[in-house]
């Protein structure tokens, strides 16, 4: 090879990098932290400070960016939002969590029975007892 002359790879051999994500991908995403804590606490109407103490109390976990800061998902914003909504009238805010938390597994556990029963064969499904 002279002096100069760029090295050619075998096509073959090379394999070009995944390209990265797009952003209207990851803005589509619920779990992708794309809010600050400023803008998440503008967007459910709530204080910097009422997402720091939900966080305290487990309700959510933000990310942190690589400069450390809290950063918040639509998914979080939904919790958080929720939690507001209760606390605004007049739930103490570890209640306020403990219910959210509840209601959130609750929901889990009505989507997965529903799953399930879908994959019963017909003839092996319990009529519903109408509770």
């Amino acid at each position: 090879m002279r002096p100069g002359q760029a090295r050619r790879i075998p096509q073959e051999v090379y394999v070009p990098p995944e390209p990265p994500p797009r952003a209207a991908d990851r803005l589509n995403d619920d779990d992708y932290p794309a809010y600050t804590m400023g803008r998440a606490a503008e967007m459910i109407g709530a204080t910097p400070s009422f997402l720091r103490a939900i966080g305290e109390a487990r309700l959510i976990t933000p990310l942190r960016s690589e400069g450390g800061h809290r950063r918040y998902s639509r998914y979080q914003l939904r919790i958080a939002a929720r939690a507001r909504e209760l606390v605004d009238s007049g739930t103490p805010i570890e209640a306020a969590c403990r219910i959210v938390i509840l209601e959130d597994q609750l929901e889990e556990a009505r989507r997965l029975n529903e799953e399930m029963r879908g994959r019963q064969p017909a003839g092996e499904r319990r009529p519903d007892s109408g509770a």
